[in-house]
Formats: structure tokens, C-alpha cells, sequence
């Protein structure tokens, strides 16, 4: 159960689904501005270049955003969203009517930049800025067809985006929750530690990591079947989420082993927490053949810059305990 080496990545799909568009459409839309910029500069008209390059500036912002974390999407989908409606404005203002088509593709992109409260706000503002300028939704006379398609637009790209973020939720459960026992999977864990890691570095040792696995649980598969071994997993799902604090988390890593994420204020602490565990588990679980045990390996955060470092210390205390016997409990500061 060796995690894999290096900085972690993580192939969240809701994240991925959230950056293409804006890692494909900011630096497009980032060039579009310098592009116009330029032209503008080009013919003389520095002040609407200057504020063609104040347009391009949180595109770029977006552009470099997009490709960071992704607790940072949401600011470089906001960033680029209001680069769209500047952007746009400033065109309409200098080149009237026939810049009309780019602000009808800029207002259905924008329900896929960021959500609908965002969004429709923003680009009803657009469309109160187009119908203030003169000579682009009206000539004096409002321009009844190219409204007809703004609001079609707004309707369509509304409903779309809704239904495109429900899409992305149920995706995302499925992408993060293991299919048998109902609990957060791999994936899960890699992104929460991932997280856990770049929250904690202040307060180091809050957290520990503690890996278990049922003892031959091989045995129970060759002896009674996959369906045994599918039960003794669900039930000792079942059990953990009953022996878990509200403040943990467990998941399941694969096959017979589970990862529990546990707030522990010391080592001490966390070796009671994990007998607890254990104890529990042995007086609970049971299949075909009788008692079924389980063995776990733990360690206390201890300032890893990767999770996987952290991990494999206690995966190094999983196996220690496992050699020790089973069903048994090795912290793995015992190691030192």
C-alpha cells in the first residue's frame, strides 16, 4: 500500500471541470485585449489604449490564477469575468454597433466562467452599459432583434449553467465516494490531505494519520467468498463512522484498507484514540469463520511539505504492527 512518490497530483475531475474553460479562455481573451490595445496605440489613441491595457491586466491576472490552486478558481473566474464586461464596454464605446457581436459570445462565456449569481448580474450590467451608449443597442431606436438575442442568451445561458452545476455535483460525488462502502475514496483523501497539510503547517501537531487494514483478510475471501469480504468491509465501514468524532474523517484507500484523518493533541492521545479503534473493531466485527481484527499504523503530522511523506510513516507503522502479530496498534514515533 506504497503511495506514490514525489509532490502530489491530483486528478480532482470537479476541479478540472471548473479550470479548462478558464485556462483555455483567459489567455485568449488576455491576448484579444493587448491585441486591441496595440491597435488602438497604433492609431494614435493612447488614452483608450491605456485603458484597453487596464482591461487586460485581471485577464491576466485570471490567466495565471487558473493555473493555481483550486481554492483560487473562484477569483480568477470573478477576475475574468469582469475583464469580459470592461472589455467589452470599452469596445462598444469606441467602435459602436460592430462590436456588438463580441459582447453576445462574452455574455453566454461568462455563465461558464463563474456561477449564476455571479454571472447574471454581470452581465445584465453589460447590457445596461450597451443600451447607455448610443449607436450600439440603439440609433436612436432600440434595436429589437439584437435584444431579442440578448435575452435569448441570458435565458439559455442561465438555464445551461444551472444545469451544468448540477452535473458537476453529482460528478463529483461519484468521483469521491467509494462505490461499496459509501465512503470517501483515494481521490478524497488525496485532495483532503492536500489541504489538511497546507492548513496545519501552523499548528503542526493537531493532526495524525492512521492506516488500517483487516488481518488476513485474504483468508476470509479464498474461504467464503467475495461476498464475505464485501460484508466484513461494509461492516467495518459501519463501524469506524460510529467510533469516529465528529471532527475526523475516514476513507477508504482500497481493498481492506481505510485511512482515518484524526484530530490528536499528542502522541499519547493518539495511541488511545487508535486502541480505541482497535478494540472496537475486534468486538464488533465478525464473519463466516468468527472475529475479524484489524491492524493500524499511525503518525502525528510532523511538518511534511507532501502528504505522501506523511503517509508513509504511518504506513511504515501499519506494517510494523502487522509483523508484530496483528491486531495490533504502532504510533509511529515508536520508530524513532
Amino acid at each position: 500500500m506504497k503511495p506514490p512518490a514525489g509532490p502530489p497530483t491530483i486528478p480532482s475531475l470537479p476541479r478540472e471541470l471548473r479550470s479548462v474553460p478558464l485556462r483555455t479562455i483567459a489567455p485568449v481573451a488576455t491576448l484579444a485585449l493587448l491585441v486591441f490595445a496595440g491597435w488602438l496605440a497604433w492609431h494614435g489613441r493612447t488614452g483608450w489604449a491605456l485603458a484597453a491595457l487596464a482591461c487586460a491586466a485581471p485577464a491576466a491576472a485570471a490567466t495565471w490564477l487558473s493555473h493555481r490552486r483550486a481554492v483560487r478558481l473562484s477569483r480568477a473566474g470573478l477576475l475574468l469575468c469582469l475583464a469580459h464586461v470592461a472589455g467589452c464596454l470599452l469596445s462598444a464605446a469606441i467602435l459602436g454597433a460592430s462590436a456588438l457581436p463580441w459582447s453576445l459570445l462574452v455574455l453566454m462565456v461568462n455563465f461558464f466562467l463563474v456561477p449564476n449569481r455571479i454571472a447574471t448580474p454581470a452581465n445584465l450590467a453589460m447590457v445596461a452599459g450597451l443600451l447607455a451608449l448610443p449607436g450600439v443597442l440603439r440609433s436612436p431606436a432600440p434595436d429589437l432583434q439584437a435584444l431579442a438575442v440578448i435575452g435569448l442568451i441570458l435565458g439559455f445561458g442561465f438555464r445551461f449553467s444551472r444545469r451544468m452545476h448540477g452535473d458537476r455535483t453529482r460528478l463529483e460525488l461519484l468521483a469521491s465516494l467509494d462505490e461499496l462502502t459509501g465512503l470517501p475514496n483515494r481521490r478524497a483523501l488525496e485532495k483532503t490531505l492536500t489541504q489538511q497539510i497546507v492548513s496545519t503547517r501552523q499548528g503542526r501537531f493537531r493532526h495524525a494519520l492512521v492506516i488500517l487494514d483487516i488481518d488476513h483478510f485474504k483468508d476470509v475471501n479464498d474461504r467464503y467468498g467475495h461476498t464475505a469480504g464485501d460484508n466484513a468491509l461494509i461492516e467495518l465501514a459501519a463501524i469506524l463512522r460510529s467510533e469516529l468524532r465528529e471532527q475526523d474523517k475516514v476513507f477508504r484507500f482500497g481493498g481492506e484498507e481505510f485511512v482515518v484523518l484524526a484530530e490528536a493533541g499528542n502522541r499519547d492521545a493518539l495511541a488511545r484514540f487508535t486502541e480505541r479503534l482497535r478494540q472496537s473493531v475486534q468486538q464488533s466485527l465478525h464473519g463466516p469463520g468468527g472475529g475479524i481484527t484489524i491492524s493500524l499504523g499511525a503518525a502525528m503530522y510532523a511538518g511534511e511539505k507532501y502528504w505522501q511523506d506523511w503517509f508513509s510513516r504511518a504506513d511504515a507503522a501499519l506494517y510494523l504492527a502487522k509483523g508484530s502479530g496483528r491486531n495490533s496498534v504502532v504510533v509511529a514515533d515508536d520508530l524513532a
